[in-house]
């Protein structure tokens, strides 16, 4: 989806007209409505940088509605405080306690949860009619050029994605599980081996491809198994099977869990060995086409291509396997029931993508799929285990970059 749609924090609310320089004492807070105190219409704020502040509107303060992606007040609608609700964004702009867990309000701009969501699933849809991903196989800064492999009816072709001083580049933060963390980069940040997403047009010749958005990533698949779950913390520790060194695995609100069905497991695997897709075939439940990669969102490190775009041409399918009709393996994970913590145990196998941080000691998971023995038994080597799945990491979390 858009990605400056979906930041709608600092970028979008400091460009809103909202003066400062005439009320310098004033502070501006932007996050989400955790909770709502109809009685003195408080309203709980979970601020973008991790903190709670209670945040109490003047009697006199200003309530406007203004529509996603919008940077200007000019468009916004004067509202009540009966209108917020929980999950809204919110910038408060008002007095801040001294103690910083409070503000007295005197204006509140607020974009609703329903218009955030109908913004996505529109920014979605155009991702997927004109948004390419793959992973990068060559990076000229100087000349503005990310280069991508692409699966095409020949086979794969390199792609090179063109970004001009118009492009918006942005970046995934290190340690970060969320899309909202996303800060503004430049080309030099990116390097072969990344993921990225791109909005866009190619050319006529199919060779170029002209980017007006483009978020990277280094993300890190591990396959593993779980040797302890410490549930107080949302912390496992478990064994790298590529690596053979024990990892610490960090679980938050923000991690996805899920299980794959045996069936389903069953049919990657005997793909991953040579064999048939599995039941019911290219295009039934749990099967996969032959002949393209692993399930995927930017760049799904299939084995042996390495990424590219599918054939249907959606950005968040990669690798191009498909699950169930027209489905890509992300889509099939995200309608799997999700898992908890205290589901799995010591001795589970486990696939775990994350951000790259600065401990390798340690990841805070993006995405975690059990139920993946079958996968793991089947793959040939380490490094290709985790990527049976793919890195589905980016379009896993563009939903959720809001929140």
């Amino acid at each position: 989806m858009r990605i400056s749609a979906l930041r709608c924090a600092a970028v979008v609310w400091l460009a809103m007209g909202i003066a400062t320089a005439q009320q310098p004492a004033r502070t501006n807070l932007v996050g989400a409505v955790q909770t709502i105190d109809p009685a003195n219409g408080q309203i709980t704020l979970r601020t973008d940088d991790g903190k709670t502040v209670k945040v109490t509107p003047h009697a006199g303060a200003r309530f406007l509605r203004l529509p996603p992606g919008e940077k200007s007040l000019a468009n916004a609608t004067p509202i009540t405080a009966n209108d917020i609700g929980v999950g809204d964004r919110v910038l408060a702009r008002g007095e801040l306690s001294d103690d910083k867990v409070s503000l007295a309000a005197s204006t509140l701009v607020i974009m609703t949860k329903a218009d955030i969501a109908k913004k996505q699933q529109a920014d979605q849809a155009e991702w997927r009619k004109r948004g390419v991903a793959g992973l990068v196989t060559a990076v000229d800064a100087k000349a503005g050029e990310v280069t991508i492999n692409t699966r095409t009816a020949e086979g794969l072709k390199p792609l090179i994605i063109v970004a001009n001083d118009k492009t918006m580049v942005s970046r995934y933060a290190p340690d970060s599980v969320k899309f909202a963390d996303a800060k503004p980069g430049t080309l030099t940040d990116i390097k072969p081996g990344d993921q990225v997403r791109a909005l866009g047009a190619k050319s006529e010749d199919g060779t170029h491809y002209e980017a007006e958005e483009l978020l990277s990533g280094s993300f890190r698949n591990v396959a593993a198994t779980v040797t302890t779950i410490d549930l107080a913390a949302s912390t496992m520790k478990v064994m790298d099977l590529t690596t053979k060194k024990p990892l610490l695995v960090h679980v938050n609100a923000d991690s996805t869990l899920r299980k794959l069905p045996e069936m389903v497991a069953k049919a990657i695997a005997m793909r991953a060995a040579g064999g048939a897709a599995g039941p019911g075939g290219a295009g039934g439940p749990g099967g996969a086409q032959r002949g393209q990669g692993a399930a995927g969102a930017p760049g799904a490190a299939s084995a042996p291509a390495g990424g590219g775009q599918s054939g249907s041409g959606e950005p968040g399918a990669a690798g191009g396997m498909r699950a169930g009709r027209g489905g890509d393996m992300q889509q099939m994970l995200e309608r799997l029931p999700a898992i908890k913590l205290e589901d799995l145990k010591p001795g589970d196998a486990i696939i775990v993508s994350s951000t790259e941080g600065a401990d390798p000691g340690q990841v805070t998971a993006i995405t975690l799929v059990a139920g993946v023995e079958p996968i793991l038994s089947a793959a040939p080597g380490g490094s290709q285990r985790a990527s049976m799945l793919g890195s589905w990491n980016l379009d896993m979390n563009m939903g959720g970059g809001v929140q």
